[in-house]
């Protein structure tokens, strides 16, 4: 399983959840990618988490670096080859 750093928590993260598994504190968590809140919420050091439904929204969401997650309701989800999906 890979993770990521969890905001500047100190803490590390799936890259990939499921809704309701990960305890989310104060995170920054948004249905879409909003650049201009990405970086308030990076340069605070607050963690971010993108709710995602499909592989390409959970690809979009994990190409930004300030985003420590991606939330994701179906299971099978958790288990993209996210490098297959990038590169092909």
């Amino acid at each position: 399983m890979r993770e990521r750093w969890f905001g500047a928590t100190g803490r590390r993260v799936p890259e990939i959840a499921l809704a309701g598994e990960l305890e989310l504190g104060d995170a920054l968590v948004l249905d879409a990618i909003e650049v201009d809140a990405l970086q308030a919420a990076h340069d605070q050091g607050r963690p971010v988490v993108i709710r995602a439904g499909t592989p390409e929204e959970v690809k979009a969401a994990l190409s930004r670096p300030e985003v420590a997650c991606a939330l994701v309701t179906d299971p099978a989800l958790l288990e993209l080859d996210l490098t297959e999906l990038t590169y092909g």
